[in-house]
């Protein structure tokens, strides 16, 4: 085989083994960062679940006050 030849046989042999590396990497990062994504929705729906407790917690003692004590619905405008 001629130098030129070769050279243009290793030259396409780095390039393919390049092209490989580079698409494996971005694979690798596409999963992390659908990882990731997964992680941050699964805090999401925690917060959210935390929050909806809290508000339910809420509900059931301006409930459980309503019974004991006179409640007004309204915003107090402060007038003396």
């Amino acid at each position: 085989m001629s130098k030129a030849s070769k050279l243009t046989l290793a030259g396409t042999a780095a390039f393919a083994v390049g092209i490989v590396l580079l698409v494996h990497y971005q694979q690798q990062a596409e999963k992390a960062a659908m990882h990731a994504g997964v992680i941050r929705d699964m805090e999401q729906q925690r917060v959210k679940k935390e929050r909806q407790a809290d508000f339910d917690m809420q509900r059931s003692l301006e409930q459980e006050y309503s019974k004991v004590q006179k409640v007004q619905k309204g915003i107090d405008k402060g007038e003396d």
